[in-house]
């Protein structure tokens, strides 16, 4: 990995350790970025971490995903962030300031930046050069109290870009061309380093729906150079000063390459309900019926921009349903003074506020058996509301266009010329904005009744034996483990209650199996957790009991929260011994507190069916101290570097 942009950036962070693949080290951390889905829980954290201010150079706590106040709760949350940001000194975001994603990219990353973010599309920043990644809320925490971040440095893959991409396509069909090529475990291991003479054909912005979707590539993060166009996006923000020119050795080492040239990218779309399902739109007419635009993947100024260009004059189809969310309240403000939100309403779409809305679950669920295309960045089952609707990730170009026919529709087949120019100048506003006041440091937080404390764990035990409560398939998410939809949504902060709920993607009654057994163990197949950051994922089966997960692979940040929560994650030394194992088998797993130590395997006893079968904890020296300690939080408050 010498001399790739990835590289530079983490030799200059360096804090312990060496910078060889496979190895774990610390780095330096610049900035942070929590919302309000997670944001409660990190703030939790914090508080029991009992420090008096955070030591990042900037963190913002935005207010986008739970944003529907249809009781106290998600109001309640909100409170408690802006005034634990108030106590510590973060920035804090209002609701319908924007999408933590498009706003952190606008006005706060840097190129060249380390961030870490409790959520997974926190990438979005690498379109500008920064090193951004998406981290349990653990980690968010920690990072903010201490100023490091741990991270096992990875392998850094090239894509390679040539070519120029068209008006009507968007970086949205370049990375589902990723997808389609390496699929949602091709980034695994990876932080993906674009490069090539095609990355100056295409803007910032089109740079981050890249990099904001290569967390459905399994990858660490994505990255792009800092360039003229980086300094172009910077300075129409009113920001100059930040940029600096970044971009990789011409000899740069990297373990693997894919090249793409960006004149035969098309229009593509991820079919149901995975996110590398993709084809081209030109092989599939389907009816449409609801078509959603926005989210942290596809709401910037150009997008809306080349929306108004298609919707101009038209209407949107009687029997579609299409809502427009724009990425910030700045966005909004200028589609209000250049026309576009006029072009928008006459259409007949539906407005939304600068928030994550649908791509969350929270709201405009489809009809049922609906299909939705959606600007969004996953499709999985049931994540819009509605188990049975059909959803398609799909450009704006693509979106816009179908909105009015009807049905899926190539925007090639169009006569438009959608070249956007960008303002001179996108103008700044701090309306939705509360900075820190030294003044107000230290102040009380304000809880409402519906936070409870987050699950404490315990230190690991050498022996545990417990029934399989849950084998799944491969691939595994954390929506499954705990479910996302608008009516689960404002309980974030209330654990006990989230837990009646998981897993209902899979069976219906893993609650009751974890309370009539005593908790358990849960056997998973490959790329087990892929999918959002979310460490309810884990706080909720450590609530429940569980003490280990055994799978043959496990996804980044969900190995990182079971870890940070102090369950154990196991994998199979030989993954076809996963068939040896069924539901309700009673299992043993001794001297786990040597073998965890040591790396050793751990020779697990099916009792039901008078076996063994080895698995084993593959982690660092100081992942192996968290597992010991009972979790991260335990670990961190004795375990400090000097920053």
């Amino acid at each position: 990995m010498k001399g790739t942009l990835v590289y530079k950036i983490l030799k200059d962070h360096l804090i312990e350790g060496d910078l060889e693949i496979g190895k774990e080290i610390a780095i330096k951390l610049n900035q942070t970025l929590t919302q309000d889905s997670t944001g409660t829980m990190v703030y939790l954290q914090l508080e029991a971490m009992g420090i008096d201010k955070i030591k990042t150079d900037l963190s913002v706590a935005y207010i986008d995903h739970n944003t529907i106040q249809a009781g106290f709760e998600n109001a309640d949350d909100h409170e408690f962030i802006r005034t634990a940001a108030r106590k510590y000194g973060l920035v804090y975001s209002k609701p319908g300031g924007g999408i933590c994603h498009q706003v952190q990219l606008e006005r706060f990353a840097k190129p060249g930046i380390t961030l870490i973010g409790s959520d997974s599309h926190t990438p979005t920043a690498g379109g500008l050069g920064a090193l951004a990644i998406g981290a349990g809320g653990l980690d968010v925490a920690v990072g903010m109290a201490n100023g490091y971040y741990y991270i096992t440095v990875p392998k850094v893959y090239n894509v390679k870009l040539t070519g120029k991409l068209s008006d009507k396509c968007n970086g949205k069909d370049v990375i589902l061309t990723v997808l389609q090529k390496l699929s949602v475990k091709g980034g695994v291991g990876y932080i993906m380093e674009y490069t090539g003479p095609g990355v100056k054909s295409l803007s910032v912005t089109d740079r981050a729906t890249i990099c904001n979707m290569g967390a459905e590539l399994g990858a660490t993060t994505s990255i792009f150079p800092s360039d003229e166009n980086t300094l172009d996006f910077l300075t129409k923000q009113n920001r100059p000063e930040d940029y600096i020119e970044l971009s990789p050795d011409e000899e740069a080492e990297y373990e693997n390459t894919l090249e793409i040239n960006l004149d035969d990218i098309v229009p593509m779309a991820a079919k149901p309900h995975s996110p590398d399902n993709v084809i081209k739109v030109d092989d599939e007419k389907i009816k449409v019926d609801q078509v959603a635009i926005g989210s942290c993947t596809n709401s910037s100024y150009a997008d809306m921009m080349k929306v108004a260009k298609i919707l101009d004059g038209n209407k949107v189809d009687p029997s579609v349903s299409l809502v427009i969310a724009p990425g910030s309240s700045n966005i909004l403000r200028l589609l209000s003074e250049n026309g576009a939100l006029k072009i928008f309403i006459e259409a007949g779409a539906r407005i939304l506020e600068s928030a994550c809305g649908p791509c969350i679950g929270m709201g405009q669920a489809p009809k049922s058996k609906g299909v939705s295309l959606r600007t969004f960045n996953r499709n999985f089952k049931g994540r819009s509301g509605t188990m049975d609707a059909e959803v398609y990730l799909v450009s704006p170009e693509t979106a816009a266009a179908s909105a009015i026919t009807g049905y899926l529709t190539n925007p090639n087949t169009l006569d438009l010329d959608l070249t956007i120019e960008e303002p001179g100048n996108y103008g700044k506003s701090d309306n939705y904005f509360i900075f820190p006041n030294e003044e107000d440091l230290g102040k009380d937080v304000v809880m409402g009744p519906n936070i409870k404390p987050f699950p404490k764990a315990v230190p690991l035990s050498d022996t545990i034996n417990k029934k399989v409560i849950l084998k799944t398939g491969d691939n595994i998410t954390t929506d499954d483990i705990c479910p996302s939809n608008a009516k689960l949504l404002p309980f974030r902060s209330n654990i006990p209650y989230l837990s009646q709920f998981s897993f209902k993607t899979i069976v219906d009654d893993f609650y009751d199996r974890a309370v009539n057994n005593d908790g358990g163990i849960i056997v998973g197949g490959d790329n087990y957790g892929q999918g959002s950051s979310r460490e309810h994922a884990a706080l909720v089966p450590l609530f429940l009991g569980v003490k280990a997960v055994i799978a043959k692979s496990f996804a980044r940040i969900h190995r990182s929260n079971l870890i940070n929560s102090g369950i154990l994650p196991l994998v199979f030394v030989n993954k076809d011994d996963y068939e040896k194992i069924d539901e309700y088998d009673e299992l043993e797993l001794n001297n786990t507190i040597e073998a965890v130590t040591n790396g050793k395997v751990i020779n697990l006893i099916n009792k039901t069916k008078n076996i063994e079968i080895p698995v084993i904890f593959e982690g660092s020296p100081r992942e192996i101290e968290v597992v010991l300690n009972g979790g991260f939080l335990n670990y961190a408050k004795n375990n400090k570097l000097e920053v």
